[in-house]
């Protein structure tokens, strides 16, 4: 943002003086130029007036001499001639050179010519004063050294001014745009870590115009109550956490201890009530785990995604051969993706758990993960019954379920951590029959060195699975 300012204030400034030194320059050089011409015709007339007196009344030729002397000592070379053009005083070899514009001279024309790019030429006739015909010319070479080196100096002082007031212009530019950046830019990085998780992230709101630190101040406003109110949604949820599971525990518990002492009819509506008591707990877990997904705000992290893939799918292989279901990876490139940490591996949980929820005996689950341009794309496609295509529709919402006593809460789990990751998911058909689900997630960047590997995690995501997923 700061060179963009700069750049356009720098060319803004060589615009304007662009539009103003340049004609500036031209102007002024255009009437020095027309002011020596001027001054060399001027003296020229004088070198005619008195050659005039020479040739009409036969005067003495002292003046006309001391006239052309005190050009020759400013560097002129003057000549005069006759109406039969023969050279009368002055510099012969300046006839060598201005022959043919003597005879128009003659003629009564006032000729200016540059017979070299440093000598400016005059010829002029020599006028008698009653009829005004010519009766001489007078040829005067100025060299133009002393108009070269004023232009010389006039174009030097504009580039001077020019140059100079780039630089100034450059400066204020790169200040002013510093000024106005610098505090954009801690705003943006205070956003940033604000988005990732860091819910202490802070902008400075001392630096900058007064608008900038206005929208720092409210930004760090906005922070605060976020901070508050998401901190006090996770102390209701602990709340929460322990005033129902410890209620339910109990009642459990007061159940089974009844259970044993009932008689048989009895005992067989305290087995119902157990049951009951048992889903709502799965129920009060997953909502918890909901609610926990919906306010996600851990950081993101560099996930290998194979890696991770290759550990849940080796943690489920016993609840896999139990039932018994192939579980394999059918293709796991060695691509990554920034998650939330932990993110994938509760996702991979919930989707392994349902398939294996679904898919009868002998059936296949089939895992993999590929690269679709700035997309990772990991797939979960089992054989099992399938959904409907309004089933699809509304699996991701929360309570809806196909399976028997289950709670349809973990593929909104699903949805909710993938979405947080600016990810998508899909359910479609598997070909020849079954689920298939299909997770867009953004890749990581290829050329950052480190990486988060889900073995890390491995153990932590299995208790996690135990006490939340385990059950969905």
């Amino acid at each position: 943002m700061a060179r963009r300012i700069a750049l356009i204030v720098i060319a803004l400034v060589v615009m304007l003086l662009g539009l103003v030194a340049v004609p500036l320059g031209l102007r002024t050089a255009n009437e020095d130029r027309a002011d020596f011409k001027h001054q060399t015709a001027t003296e020229a007339a004088a070198v005619a007036s008195v050659a005039e007196e020479q040739l009409d009344d036969n005067a003495s030729v002292v003046a006309l001499r001391q006239s052309i002397s005190e050009l020759r000592r400013r560097g002129d070379q003057v000549a005069v001639f006759s109406s039969s053009g023969q050279p009368l005083a002055g510099d012969k070899s300046v006839s060598m050179v201005s022959r043919p514009l003597i005879r128009r001279a003659l003629a009564g024309t006032t000729s200016f010519t540059w017979p070299s790019e440093d000598h400016l030429m005059v010829t002029m006739p020599v006028l008698k004063d009653e009829s005004n015909a010519s009766i001489g010319a007078v040829v005067l070479v100025r060299p133009t050294g002393w108009l070269d080196h004023r232009l010389a100096t006039l174009w030097a002082w504009l580039t001077l001014v020019s140059v100079v007031a780039l630089a100034a212009a450059g400066l204020t530019a790169t200040w002013l745009a510093r000024w106005v950046s610098r505090p954009l830019g801690g705003l943006e990085a205070a956003a940033r870590r604000l988005g990732s998780g860091e819910l202490s992230a802070r902008s400075s709101a001392d630096a900058g115009p007064p608008e900038v630190r206005r929208l720092a101040s409210n930004f760090n406003s906005m922070a605060g109550r976020l901070e508050a109110l998401v901190t006090g949604h996770k102390a209701m949820m602990a709340d929460v956490s322990h005033q129902l599971r410890t209620p339910l525990a109990a009642l459990r518990l007061r159940l089974d201890v009844l259970a044993l002492q009932a008689p048989e009819p009895l005992a067989d509506e305290l087995a119902g009530a157990q049951d009951e008591i048992a889903r709502l707990s799965r129920m009060v877990d997953g909502l918890l785990a909901v609610v926990r997904a919906e306010n996600v705000t851990s950081a993101q992290v560099l996930v290998q995604v194979d890696a991770v893939i290759q550990d849940r799918v080796t943690a489920w292989l016993p609840a896999a051969e139990e039932r018994p279901v192939n579980l394999e990876v059918t293709e796991a490139e060695p691509v990554s993706a920034r998650l939330g940490e932990g993110h994938l591996e509760q996702v991979l949980d919930n989707l392994l758990a349902n398939a294996l929820e679904a898919v009868p005996a002998d059936g296949h689950i089939r895992v993999g993960a590929v690269a679709a341009g700035t997309m990772i794309r990991i797939t979960v496609a089992d054989d099992g019954p399938g959904m409907s295509e309004q089933q699809r529709q509304a699996a991701l919402r929360r309570y809806v379920t196909a399976t028997p006593g289950g709670t349809g809460l973990g593929l909104a789990i699903v949805h909710r951590l993938v979405t947080s990751d600016g990810g998508t998911i899909t359910l479609s058909d598997t070909a020849g029959g079954g689920l298939t689900v299909t997770l867009d997630l953004p890749a990581a960047p290829r050329d950052r060195p480190s990486w988060r590997s889900g073995p890390i995690l491995s153990q932590a995501n299995e208790l996690r699975q135990a006490s939340d997923l385990k059950q969905y």
